[in-house]
């Protein structure tokens, strides 16, 4: 054996667990193999100093790692942007806004921009913005979120009940989930329809009349009974509401949730966003006025025909793209924008079990900052619907990591006063609002001490108000005699008068 073995790779990057690639092949390597000479290729020509500076200080964080420090000669380049917003579709409506700033103020293409997420399913709140702003897209290494399967059969459920007449819903649904009706059933609706010109539906409804088997016909009068039933609903409950009880009576969510491959999640996640869409659309105002209008299904079907007509792109057009971190390794782009970054998505519930799933999902982080090569933001929201809840989300562990040195907080909320270190003072937000690390608090202060409290105002205690008062117990003051002072003779007393 001649011992030319040469292996290159980077453990930083080593983010594949889930398709059985194992970072220990890479960290092994030098205890497996004597002499093995290591070269580390560490000068990077694609990113500023900004964005290394970040992603080398969270990537030392991993135990399980080679280590190695990159450095650049580009510029040092602006500090990554980290924007706060109160829910995703504020997220998405940033991102779209912020792209459309930079086309107009630095002259970037529509290919410039990527946006990145932890999920798939996170793709619908950027797709609607960037389509309401007239921004062209392409999903990398998927399909846009209305053009998924999942999708188009939920959506085909809801035009059904809303549109009886609508043969393509129709015909997409009537066997999925099954229920014993078959390619040949259905075409024989479809011939009897034809020769009798009277719609599929109505073939359905009259099935009797048209010589189906027994067992068939049951399954199709229990299909019929249970659209009815749906349809019934219209008047009363609003889109979200009919929308779940389709989900939930179809069993269509139940048998996406006991599919528990990598594709069965992302499609029960897709759904989970859809019904959590319908849901914030149902809740939201959408006028000027900030009055509720119809929110009823037929209207929520209305306002998303454009996003789920086909949308056919040359894929070397220019446009924005789309792709779950995971397809963007290996791309680079001159602004990138890291979405989601909220504790259980990223990192993501199901991957903090164990120290080693943790440091996998900071190489997912290390991924994502590292194919910025001029500018990035990192955006997180506040809210999210989860299983038609609103959450509350805590911002990730990974951005506690960045050092604040190298982080634009502009837009995180509070604008120049989340500026560590700025003339408004450091600290957190809750830190500001209860005065510490306050100059103007302290100004306040400094005077009360010089000059006494402000007239009205009670000098400070340092009691608290329910804490009993303490007794004052008179200092004894020790007496100490002159020194010519002499002592009277005490012999010739009695007891009791010394």
């Amino acid at each position: 054996m001649h011992e030319n073995v040469c292996v290159v790779g980077d453990d930083a990057q080593s983010i594949y667990s889930f398709r059985g690639a194992t970072i220990q092949n890479i960290l092994q390597f030098r205890k497996d193999y004597d002499d093995v000479k290591m070269v580390k290729l560490e000068q990077n020509y694609r990113s500023t100093k900004s964005i290394l500076h970040v992603a080398n200080e969270v990537i030392k964080n991993n135990k399980g790692q080679i280590e190695k420090v990159l450095f650049t000669e580009n510029k040092e380049g602006e500090k990554i942007k980290l924007i706060r917003t109160m829910t995703d579709n504020d997220e998405g409506k940033f991102v779209a806004d912020s792209i459309q700033e930079q086309k107009l103020r630095n002259h970037y293409s529509n290919k410039d921009f990527a946006i990145l997420y932890r999920t798939n399913a996170q793709s619908r709140a950027f797709e609607e913005s960037l389509r309401r702003m007239g921004i062209a897209y392409t999903i990398y290494g998927g399909i846009s979120f209305y053009q998924r399967k999942e999708i188009k059969d939920l959506v085909a459920y809801l035009r059904i009940i809303v549109n009886s007449r609508d043969e393509e819903a129709l015909k997409r649904i009537i066997n999925y989930p099954a229920r014993g009706i078959g390619k040949t059933t259905v075409d024989k609706l479809v011939l009897v329809a034809n020769e009798q010109n009277i719609s599929m539906w109505d073939v359905l409804c009259n099935a009797a009349m048209h010589g189906f088997k027994a067992g068939t016909l049951s399954a199709i009068d229990e299909f019929v009974i249970m659209i009815k039933s749906f349809a019934s609903m219209l008047t009363k409950q609003n889109a979200y509401e009919v929308a779940f009880h389709v989900g939930k009576q179809t069993n269509f969510v139940k048998e996406l949730f006991n599919d528990k491959s990598t594709e069965g999640v992302q499609r029960y996640e897709n759904i989970q966003e859809l019904l959590n869409s319908i849901k914030e659309w149902t809740e939201s105002p959408d006028n000027e006025d900030g009055e509720l209008v119809d929110k009823g299904l037929a209207s929520y079907l209305q306002q998303i025909t454009l996003l789920t007509d086909a949308d056919e792109k040359d894929p070397n057009a220019d446009t924005v793209k789309l792709m779950t971190i995971h397809a963007a390794k290996g791309l680079e782009f001159g602004c990138v924008f890291a979405a989601g970054l909220e504790e259980m998505l990223f990192p993501n519930a199901m991957a903090i079990n164990t120290r080693e799933e943790l440091e996998e999902e900071r190489r997912l982080f290390y991924v994502v900052v590292t194919r910025a090569k001029q500018r990035l933001w990192i955006t997180y929201a506040n809210t999210r619907y989860r299983f038609g809840q609103l959450v509350q989300n805590e911002p990730s562990r990974f951005i506690e990591e960045i050092p604040e040195d190298y982080l634009d907080r502009s837009f995180a909320g509070g604008g120049l006063k989340n500026q560590s270190g700025s003339h408004w003072g450091g600290g957190s937000g809750f830190d500001r609002m209860k005065g510490w690390g306050n100059n103007s608090n302290n100004d306040v202060r400094d005077a009360e001490k010089k000059h006494g409290p402000a007239p009205g105002k009670k000098a400070a205690s340092s009691t608290p108000s329910y804490l009993a008062t303490k007794t004052t117990v008179a200092k004894v003051i020790e007496h100490t005699p002159s020194a010519d002072f002499v002592a009277s003779d005490t012999s010739n007393l009695q007891a009791g008068q010394k």
